[in-house]
């Protein structure tokens, strides 16, 4: 029997008056309408949307910050020039040795730390988590997602590795000499063998033992409004060698430097963006991952895989602040939530993603939800399964008035919010569980252990409204399954423009 087909027939079951009573549950509850995926956002398209305080705020910074900012850089971009040059001097554009001594050695701990500077004067605060590895460890690096020219932080920030650039970048004054410096692995637009050639070069240095600098690649291709991971093209995962992942996040308020198909141009977000107080940006630096022989011999394969742990939710960070939230919910009685205190307690800046987040729990779109619903939820689906943690939290929030003890009310009202039947009767599995007119911790901690199935009831109902979704005509059918965390054009075509490609 497939996982739709058990989903439905568990959610069909729905624990009532005199337990052991079954009823089919109807077709499609009012509720259940709240679970269906809301739009999916085209990840090619950005709409920043700036408030008329905000506006006020970034022309007053403004004033102050975009000259000084603006003449740093160019004093950095100057800076870096002579230490570009010597390095480059006496190179072909497309180097057939890896540059090695002196040269390698001064002008690479100079750009490394004019690089820093200049992300710096642009207003970036870089927090970088986890270790890079080493050449030997994983000669390549994958970052994504990839949503802005500012992305070149992560080559700064692992030592500037050789990067996969197209020709026409080499030949921007300053810029493309700069670009000679790190030892870039450069792709023509013209030639007819460009990727056969590439694909040799990327082999012939990740193979090198540590001769040639690591590569970095944004196996992605394209720029994205980060709502997801669009297809990895296979080109870093055919040499077989293991591969770092690298994780870009810029959690701030105000998106300032997603640069799109659609959306603010180059000019427009460097202004936005410098005229801001600050700009916050996440590099983390996941474990390597080495292929086995099958990813070795099938480079999508590895790509695939290495996709779908970059796409997953860090369900450890979430876990680690469920008790902040059942305090949060406890203490709340009951009552609702708007966005806005939604993304302060998640510690999230209000974005598309959070607003999808939020429209899922939003039962009637009346712009609040119920936090405890919330954690109740985001609790069996970090644990599923009846551990003691999750058994504790699940009691916490059902004691409503925190005196230890759960009636029949606050009984009932979780379990309709939950499973939304509003007149559903749990009187009887109330007093199946209940010693008395209450519930303590000690029976529903009992109860809960010998009946393992009541765990699954938010993750069972998830499924069944996925079963429902996909049973649906294809034309009423929002988008493909096929994303990683939201979406994935598998059949995203590459694009002639220049305009955000790399």
């Amino acid at each position: 029997m497939s996982r739709c087909a058990q989903a439905a027939e568990v959610a069909a079951t729905v624990p009532g008056a005199g337990v052991g009573n079954v009823g089919l549950r109807p077709p499609m509850v009012p509720r259940q309408a709240s679970f269906f995926p809301p739009p999916v956002p085209n990840p090619f398209v950005q709409q920043t949307q700036i408030g008329s305080a905000r506006r006020v705020q970034i022309v007053l910074l403004g004033i102050i910050l975009l000259p000084i900012r603006v003449l740093l850089v160019a004093l950095i971009l100057l800076l870096a020039w002579p230490f570009a040059a010597i390095s480059t001097v006496c190179c072909p554009e497309k180097l057939t040795h890896p540059i090695t001594g002196w040269r390698r050695k001064i002008t690479q701990t100079a750009l490394k730390f004019l690089g820093r500077a200049m992300f710096f004067s642009m207003g970036f605060i870089v927090a970088v988590k986890g270790k890079i590895a080493s050449p030997l460890e994983a000669p390549v690096f994958v970052a994504a997602p990839h949503s802005t020219f500012f992305d070149g932080i992560a080559c700064v920030v692992a030592g500037l590795p050789s990067m996969v650039s197209r020709n026409e970048n080499a030949q921007v004054p300053l810029i493309g000499r700069l670009l000679r410096a790190v030892q870039p692995v450069l792709v023509s637009r013209v030639d007819p063998d460009s990727r056969k050639n590439t694909i040799n070069e990327i082999i012939k240095r990740t193979t090198s033992g540590g001769e040639w600098p690591q590569i970095l690649v944004f196996p992605e291709g394209t720029c994205t409004n980060r709502s997801c991971l669009i297809t990895f093209k296979p080109g870093a995962f055919i040499p077989g060698v293991p591969v770092q992942p690298v994780l870009l996040r810029y959690p701030n308020k105000l998106d300032t430097v997603t640069w799109t198909w659609q959306g603010y141009t180059f000019i427009q977000l460097c202004m936005l963006t410098f005229c801001q107080l600050f700009t916050k940006v996440e590099v983390e630096f996941m474990p390597v991952q080495v292929p086995n022989d099958e990813e070795k011999n099938d480079p999508v394969l590895f790509a695939n895989k290495v996709r779908n742990l970059m796409a997953e939710l860090d369900w450890d960070g979430v876990r680690k602040h469920l008790d902040e939230y059942a305090s949060i919910a406890s203490s709340s009685k009951g009552g609702r939530i708007g966005i806005e205190e939604f993304a302060k307690y998640l510690k999230l800046p209000v974005s598309d993603v959070l607003r999808q987040l939020f429209a899922l729990f939003d039962r009637n779109h009346d712009g609040s939800i119920d936090f405890r619903e919330y954690v109740i939820g985001l609790a069996v689906l970090c644990n599923p399964s009846n551990t003691e943690e999750i058994i504790q939290v699940a009691f916490k929030l059902f004691d409503v008035d925190e005196d230890g003890y759960i009636t029949e009310e606050e009984f009932s009202t979780i379990l309709q919010a939950s499973l939304g039947v509003p007149d559903l009767d749990v009187s009887g599995l109330f007093k199946e569980i209940a010693q008395g007119d209450s519930i303590s911790y000690e029976e529903f901690k009992s109860f809960a252990l010998k009946h393992p199935e009541y765990a699954k009831i938010f993750t069972t109902y998830l499924d069944l409204q996925t079963c429902h979704v996909f049973s649906l005509p294809k034309e009423v059918q929002t988008t493909p399954s096929t994303a990683s965390n939201k979406v994935s054009p598998e059949k995203h075509e590459e694009s002639t423009s220049d305009k955000k490609d790399d």
